[in-house]
């Protein structure tokens, strides 16, 4: 039943150059209940009021030829919807149609078990096998990859080389070490590579008879329909679809979505709107795809621990399990790079055998002297602040040595910052001078 479905609904096309949804020519391709689809429009027609057979077409995200005009035509018979007048053209997809009485109480029917009136949702099978297909589709990165991704980073040669591997793992990486060092700032030079591939998610899920929504605006963005999977450009995209192929699916840059102290567990399940009554998708699924960023892990406000076992079958099977208010429990696959980032001590987190379950531990240590003067070499020439080593010499000295502080990777960047604001305050040209620099630390650094 589930292939029959998978085959019907026209989604295993693969065309040279990467995954595609096929076309669907019909009703039958669609894998959804017409009368499913016969509500879906008398919903969006109870809100949004007249609307051409065109503008329904593009509102449930199905082709008028074919399938629209189908659910039209039926709708139109049984008297649940009339047509209002005409645009001076032919067919259904001229017509300005109404909801009659009859249409409004069983759209109002409808509401009751789902107010979701939007793109038609894709069988939830067959996005578990679009999921796995495109797969294949990552990115491999090899060294000179590596170095041209975080190029605008100072990193120890010894960090570098453990970072390619664990980001070619696609499964996951704990990154750990002080605050101020660099772990978000790799996560999101990870997160510039995996945006510069395309794949295909659906607008929307379907299970059971409830709609899972997935497409989210904030959190994936846009890629051309002229652009071959698997590749970029700097065009930023748009929701017009390409005819061939299933329009219930857009073209996104693989997903980088980024969670921190909002994270909890019930944040990681469905969420059920109990007063729309459709579904949201977790991040993880969200995420599919591409990288999960967990910043400033441990400071959630669910336990460190309790979020951890969470991610243990996910991790370990690259399957996860999700529930539905019924208490269905369904399988999602899970091709998530999970990135773990946190400023505390691994021990006080977690346990060795979660530790075990994760593929990649890096530390992100502080900066060496060396590594240091380079981070502020490139930060002032940036910021336009005159360099010269006889500042930074005075700063290590009386800032660093002498006060036992410890050098951090962000401190160049935000002395910068300082020494800017206090050069404009004072009408004089931001230097490296020991009263500019003493000035500069006195109002950043605090002692704790």
């Amino acid at each position: 039943m589930v292939t029959k479905m998978i085959r019907q609904s026209g989604q295993l096309s693969s065309p040279v150059g990467g995954y595609s949804p096929s076309q669907i020519n019909s009703l039958e391709d669609t894998g959804l209940s017409p009368l499913w689809l016969q509500d879906l429009v008398l919903k969006v027609l109870y809100f949004r009021g007249y609307l051409t057979g065109l503008k329904i077409s593009e509102e449930i995200t199905l082709p008028l030829a074919g399938v629209t005009d189908q659910l039209l035509t039926t709708l139109k018979q049984e008297k649940f919807i009339e047509v209002k007048s005409t645009q001076g053209g032919l067919g259904e997809g001229s017509y300005t149609y109404g909801i009659t009485s009859a249409g409004v109480l069983r759209a109002r029917e409808a509401m009751e078990r789902s107010q979701y009136a939007g793109p038609a949702p894709v069988p939830f099978e067959v996005y578990n096998e679009a999921i796995r297909r495109q797969k294949s589709g990552r990115l491999t990165v090899t060294s000179r990859t590596m170095r041209q991704i975080l190029s605008q980073l100072v990193i120890s040669e010894s960090t570098f080389q453990r970072l390619g591997p664990a980001l070619n793992s696609g499964a996951s990486i704990f990154m750990y070490g002080p605050p101020g060092n660099g772990k978000t700032s790799i996560a999101r030079a990870f997160g510039n590579l995996v945006l510069s591939q395309n794949m295909y998610i659906p607008y929307a899920l379907y299970l059971d008879g409830q709609v899972i929504k997935v497409y989210d605006a904030v959190s994936h963005s846009l890629a051309p329909e002229n652009e071959p999977v698997g590749t970029s450009s700097t065009g930023t995209g748009n929701l017009r679809t390409n005819p061939r192929r299933d329009p219930r699916w857009i073209k996104i840059r693989r997903p980088f979505i980024v969670v921190g102290g909002e994270l909890t567990l019930e944040g990681l399940d469905l969420v059920f709107d109990d007063t729309t009554k459709f579904y949201e998708a977790p991040f993880q699924v969200k995420a599919n795809g591409g990288i999960l960023l967990i910043d400033d892990f441990g400071r959630q406000q669910v336990r460190p621990r309790d979020l951890l076992n969470r991610w243990i079958v996910p991790l370990e099977n690259r399957v996860d399990y999700l529930r539905l208010h019924t208490g269905r429990k369904v399988e999602v696959p899970f091709d998530v790079l999970i990135v773990f980032s946190t400023n505390l001590p691994p021990k006080d987190l977690v346990d060795e055998a979660f530790l075990r379950r994760l593929r990649h531990k890096i530390e992100i240590g502080d900066p060496t002297f060396e590594e240091y003067r380079e981070i502020f070499k490139r930060v002032a020439q940036d910021k336009r602040v005159e360099y010269n080593d006889q500042g930074l010499a005075y700063l290590l000295q009386e800032w660093y040595l002498k006060r036992n502080r410890k050098l951090r990777a962000s401190h160049p960047r935000d002395l910068c910052d300082q020494i800017i604001d206090i050069s404009s305050y004072l009408s004089v040209a931001p230097t490296m001078s020991r009263e500019m620099i003493d000035h500069a630390c006195k109002a950043y650094f605090v002692d704790i």
